[in-house]
């Protein structure tokens, strides 16, 4: 098959990026969110999760923003949905996996973009891009 070697990327394609976003529900009880460090959205809470990377499956996405942003180690993931809204994101058109965590391990502490991470019992008030309609399908509060 002619090209089948040849490695093909985006760049320069108009598609949306791709991105993942977990709601992480601790055992001990309430849902992880993390204050968000920078534009859009800076100090507002967000929901754990990041860009996919070239050559990186969903699911490591998934694991390795947790434990960037967290550091948690994810034990076992459930999807939620795909949602694609091309207007969730100011920055432009993202389309987001997202998943239900329930089983992590490790300690707790804000890195990479995030400036703090907190277990909320209810829902914080500013949630950013389309984060609070992400926690209404999952069902966790």
């Amino acid at each position: 098959m002619p090209g089948a070697n040849t490695r093909w990327t985006a760049a320069g394609v108009n598609s949306p990026v791709l991105a993942v976003d977990a709601v992480i529900r601790l055992k001990e009880g309430g849902v992880l969110f993390v204050r968000r460090q920078n534009h859009p959205f800076k100090d507002w809470w967000a929901l754990p999760g990041g860009l996919v990377e070239v050559g990186e499956t969903i699911e490591e996405a998934l694991i390795r923003e947790i434990e960037e942003e967290t550091g948690l180690l994810v034990k076992s993931m459930q999807l939620i949905g795909v949602f694609s809204d091309p207007k969730r994101d100011p920055r432009g058109h993202t389309v987001s996996v997202a998943y239900l965590v329930s089983s992590v391990s490790g300690t707790l502490k804000a890195g990479s973009d995030a400036a703090e991470v907190r277990v909320f019992s209810k829902l914080p008030e500013k949630l950013a891009f389309d984060h609070r309609h992400i926690i209404d399908v999952s069902g966790v509060f």
